[in-house]
């Protein structure tokens, strides 16, 4: 058993009296690994099967508003599971310094981008346009305040960057063992440098991003959406909703969908989900190219897997780390037709 079920095993009687869950078996407690940010188990009771979330990765009051926006979503005929309100009205409850939501269990599959048909990233890219407008005409009171402009958007320099990979590389070399994931990093880690010399004029020159901005889901992809016959019948994980760029959310969203495990892109399949987007929420080829370009160059500078896994020893996103490398080093020499496929709709 986890110390993570351990914890929730103690926090039980409390939750279950905070949601009214009637009668439940404690060997009905089932945890859920594929979570990467926070703890999620599957909860069956006599009133019905749950899933139940230990929120780590936002603080509570923003899970809160987060999870009251997704019960709007839901009701105005996005895929979104309404959250179970305690009988003191709360979405969130804390117990010991733990915060707990509790969501219907929904049935579904997590399907990799790749496998889709042509059609259904089609109706994925009209969906998430659909998304992009029902969190846009919440009214102030849902927490959700009307955008005017994009944030700015840091650009990091690739001197800084260079000198970060330095620094993993000397915490690994300074590992007393070594293990096969350690040496596999390493070498990536000199990969990198490589790229950041050999692309550091593609730096872009400005904080301002391109085109139209505001509340986004920020973290559309398989592992958050259910298919069922055909159709995405839930999109979970509501933690990071923010104001983004429109465009940012499209291509990241893409790229961790359509990333195969070679680290190449499904260009194809790229172009679908964008034409499906862009029939919905028309944005200009030079705003997708904008934030493709920004994104690049944060995947660049970026080693937030490495500081999970090395600084905070959490692991859940080490699986990431190969593929991310693969990708950014494809997609480097590829970025013509990386930015034709995303703007040729």
């Amino acid at each position: 058993m986890t110390d993570a079920t351990c914890g929730v095993r103690h926090d039980l009687p409390l939750l279950q009296e905070a949601f009214g869950l009637g009668e439940l078996d404690m060997k009905d407690l089932t945890y859920l690994p594929d979570g990467m940010m926070n703890r999620n188990w599957r909860l069956r009771t006599d009133r019905g099967t749950y899933a139940l979330k230990q929120i780590l990765d936002v603080p509570l009051d923003m899970a809160r508003r987060n999870l009251r926006v997704q019960a709007l979503l839901a009701t105005a005929g996005i895929p979104a599971c309404v959250p179970e309100v305690s009988v003191d009205g709360d979405v969130v409850i804390e117990a010991a310094g733990r915060g707990y939501c509790l969501l219907p269990w929904a049935q579904g599959t997590h399907l990799r981008g790749p496998t889709l048909s042509l059609e259904q990233v089609r109706r994925f890219g009209r969906l998430t346009a659909r998304i992009h407008h029902r969190l846009n005409s919440f009214p102030p009171e849902s927490g959700l305040a009307p955008v005017t402009v994009a944030p700015p958007a840091a650009v990091a320099d690739s001197a800084a960057a260079v000198t970060e990979a330095d620094r993993y590389l000397r915490l690994i070399s300074s590992l007393e063992v070594r293990q096969p994931f350690d040496v596999t990093v390493a070498a990536l880690l000199e990969q990198r440098k490589n790229l950041l010399a050999e692309y550091a004029g593609r730096r872009p020159a400005s904080d301002s991003p391109a085109g139209p901005a505001g509340w986004t889901h920020g973290d559309l992809q398989y592992r958050n959406l259910l298919w069922r016959d055909g159709d995405i019948v839930a999109v979970l994980d509501w933690d990071r909703i923010q104001v983004r760029t429109l465009a940012e959310e499209i291509t990241r969203t893409a790229m961790v969908q359509f990333t195969s495990q070679e680290g190449h892109l499904h260009l194809e399949h790229v172009a679908a989900f964008a034409a499906g987007y862009r029939h919905v929420i028309p944005l200009r080829s030079q705003e997708v190219a904008d934030a493709l370009d920004r994104l690049w160059w944060r995947r660049m500078t970026s080693f937030w897997q490495l500081d999970h896994h090395y600084n905070l020893g959490t692991h859940g996103a080490a699986e990431l780390i190969v593929l991310t490398e693969r990708l950014l080093a494809w997609w480097s020499e590829h970025r013509e037709e990386v930015a034709a496929a995303f703007t040729m709709a």
